[in-house]
């Protein structure tokens, strides 16, 4: 498996790991590292290999398909590995890694699997770092989206992680039968549902994860002061860390909220359950874009498992899950007035907070949302 970034920890990669080994596989990660970790480690029964680099020369990623240092920098770590072990298949989670991992493939007569996390082309379009002048010359889009369909077409099989992804790559021409959908559900055996609960004093409603702007978070803070019919104080619990949280902060600050809007912080994986027990409302608030209509967080599935009401944007792939399993409402994803009066609408609703809620929540993930079932299909795709 190669991923470009420091790892541990990654949710679903590890959920990957544990599954191919469970099933009998010997399986080595190759990874970067900024922080001086151990070139070699072997944790829980597989690999890591990993090379330090610079901040700078990974800044160059996004400018990848047009200068060749990035690229370079993993042929050659990748060829180091591949010299020393004997593999049968080369793994690329996400599309940066699809071209020097299959390169490896093709030399070392190699399976190739891209596993898609993301839509990385509709990423880069709303990522803040390709919005500069410097960043839109490096980062060309229909490159990115012309070496997608080139990488798609040459692998023998392309993992996604929701039905709107697998439906988009038909679109683009990708035989059908080998896109496999390995979605981020969630693996009960590493989730432990809280004993916490809510103050009566308040209602307490829960981001947890990344903060960058396309997560929505402003439309959010803005809505709170629209929210009147409710005989209970707000309190919005925000956990994570990004590049937005000072401008979050800021806008609390103009809009009159800042006494509501509560900056946790990141908080490792245990911590954060004990937030989703004390939470009455849980959030996903992704701004609509083609990415976030073709990708689905965790944290859907972790709400889910707690038990509680979620209050999500019109993103497609949010939208068609909280109404199939009425698991909460949603809102548009630009308006901060929808939010408000969808957050009295889910308020108000007394089933959202019953026991049989709860029941129905986790029976949903038991049967139908859980990473057993989709380790299944992983299993396969290896067999």
């Amino acid at each position: 498996m190669v991923l470009d970034h420091e790892f541990p920890p990654d949710i679903r990669v590890e959920n990957e790991i544990q599954t191919l080994i469970s099933a009998g596989n010997e399986v080595h990660i190759a990874c970067l590292t900024f922080v001086g970790k151990s070139a070699f480690e072997i944790i829980d029964n597989y690999s890591i290999h990993r090379k330090p680099i610079s901040k700078l020369l990974h800044k160059t990623s996004v400018g990848a398909l047009k200068f060749p240092f990035y690229f370079n920098f993993w042929r050659q770590f990748l060829n180091e590995i591949l010299k020393k072990e004997k593999f049968d298949a080369i793994h690329a989670h996400d599309l940066p890694m699809a071209q020097p991992s299959y390169e490896m493939a093709k030399k070392y007569d190699l399976k190739f699997v891209l596993d898609l996390h993301e839509n990385w082309p509709a990423l880069l379009r709303v990522a803040t770092h390709t919005q500069s002048f410097l960043g839109k010359i490096l980062s060309n889009n229909k490159q990115w989206e012309a070496y997608e369909l080139k990488y798609c077409k040459l692998a023998d099989n392309v993992i996604v992680v929701v039905e709107e992804a697998k439906e988009r790559l038909s679109s683009l021409g990708i035989e059908s039968d080998k896109i496999k959908l390995v979605s981020n559900t969630l693996n009960i055996n590493d989730f432990k549902v809280p004993e916490s609960k809510p103050d009566n004093n308040y209602i307490s409603i829960l981001y947890a994860g990344g903060i960058n702007k396309h997560r929505g978070l402003q439309t959010v803070i803005r809505g709170l002061k629209y929210v009147k019919n409710t005989d209970k104080k707000l309190r919005l619990w925000i956990l994570g860390a990004g590049s937005y949280v000072q401008d979050l902060k800021r806008i609390a600050e103009e809009e009159g909220v800042s006494d509501t809007v509560h900056f946790e912080g990141w908080k490792k994986y245990e911590e954060m359950q004990t937030y989703f027990g004390k939470s009455n409302v849980c959030l996903i608030p992704h701004i609509k874009s083609d990415h976030t209509d073709s990708t689905i967080p965790h944290k859907i599935f972790q709400y889910m498992y707690a038990g509680k009401p979620m209050l999500v944007s019109n993103c497609d792939p949010l939208k068609r899950i909280v109404e199939e399993t009425n698991s909460g409402e949603v809102f548009e994803f630009d308006s901060p007035e929808n939010f408000a009066s969808n957050l009295e609408k889910l308020i108000q609703n007394t089933e959202y907070f019953s026991q049989e809620f709860v029941a129905k929540s986790q029976d949903l993930v038991l049967n139908n949302y859980n990473w057993e079932l989709d380790s299944k299909v992983l299993k396969s795709l290896y067999k």
